[in-house]
């Protein structure tokens, strides 16, 4: 019997694992499951960052500028008059603000080109209706106004002018009338999202040149434009950041709204790709200009821009195509 127990001692106390390390193990066990618990619930928590230092303004988006030259046979059998004469096509876009603050009057100023305001107010650049059928703001559409300048058929947007009886569209389309194209270097066409807001399709699958979808109507007026006076350089403008009421009434970010024919993204993509197929520039005015947090800064209302906006759009179009 005095053997057996002096054998259980050497277990208990020499020979076997001391208590001690038992509990250091199983300490550092309970330590390291409590330290990655802590690290997993703080790393799905985050943490506050103070941005009252940082400058949203340096952050890069992506501008997709998409500058094409006009090639030099283009030009060739073509007199220069050796000034630069930029034809301005839009709507509220260069109407809404026609003071020396306004984009063709900052224009003229940085370039210093004669730029001729041919906007017309409430236009779009597609047609609401086949040609004939729709309202009457469809005569001074993007697609109406290259047809006239093409084909002789400015006198027909000056009698609806005058049968409306608005004196900007009235003076916008004498404009055309007495426009010698041929003295026309630039053509800038440069609407507001109007198309997108007045549930203009943005494009026809079975007719790419369909005048009564956005897409459409510019590829069509582009290439009438570019067959009859082959020597005027096209740059188109995108639209900027805008707000649009949805079904329930509700004003929300043009980016979040589809109306049927695609959200505000879906038309400036629209462009782009019109402008890579017909070869003509395409400013982007949408990324880097205004945003949903800053367009309490740059918009007067749901769209319309304010001086400081016009300032910066003019600048950006000077660098890109003038080199001003």
């Amino acid at each position: 019997m005095a053997d057996f127990r002096s054998e259980d001692k050497e277990n208990n106390t020499g020979a076997g694992i001391p208590f001690w390390v038992h509990l250091v193990v199983l300490g550092l066990i309970v330590f390291l499951i409590g330290f990655g618990a802590f690290r997993l619930i703080k790393w799905n928590k985050g943490r506050e960052i103070d941005n009252s230092d940082v400058d949203p303004t340096e952050f890069e988006v992506e501008i997709e500028d998409q500058i094409f030259l006009l090639p030099a046979e283009k030009k060739e059998g073509h007199e220069d008059d050796g000034k630069e004469t930029i034809l301005v096509l839009g709507n509220d876009s260069v109407t809404y603000d026609m003071s020396d603050d306004g984009l063709c009057a900052q224009i003229e100023k940085l370039t210093g080109a004669t730029v001729i305001n041919a906007g017309f107010g409430g236009s779009t650049i597609a047609l609401s209706a086949p040609d004939g059928d729709g309202d009457a703001m469809d005569k001074f559409s993007f697609y109406n106004c290259s047809k006239a300048l093409t084909q002789g058929g400015t006198n027909e947007i000056l009698d609806a002018a005058w049968a409306l009886g608005d004196i900007t569209l009235q003076q916008h389309a004498q404009e055309l009338c007495d426009l010698d194209m041929n003295t026309v270097d630039t053509l800038v066409v440069y609407y507001d999202a109007d198309d997108y807001i007045k549930l203009r399709p943005g494009m026809n699958p079975g007719d790419k040149m369909d005048p009564v979808t956005y897409m459409g109507a510019l590829d069509s007026g582009i290439k009438m434009i570019q067959e009859k006076y082959p020597f005027i350089r096209i740059v188109c403008m995108s639209f900027t950041f805008c707000y649009a009421f949805d079904a329930d009434g509700v004003l929300k970010n043009g980016d979040r709204v589809d109306f049927g024919n695609g959200k505000l993204t879906t038309y400036r993509q629209h462009m782009i790709d019109t402008c890579g197929e017909t070869g003509v520039s395409f400013i982007d005015n949408y990324y880097g200009t205004i945003d949903e947090g800053n367009s309490s800064e740059f918009l007067l209302d749901n769209i319309h821009v304010n001086k400081d906006a016009n300032k910066h759009i003019a600048k950006h179009f000077a660098e890109v195509i003038y080199a001003k």
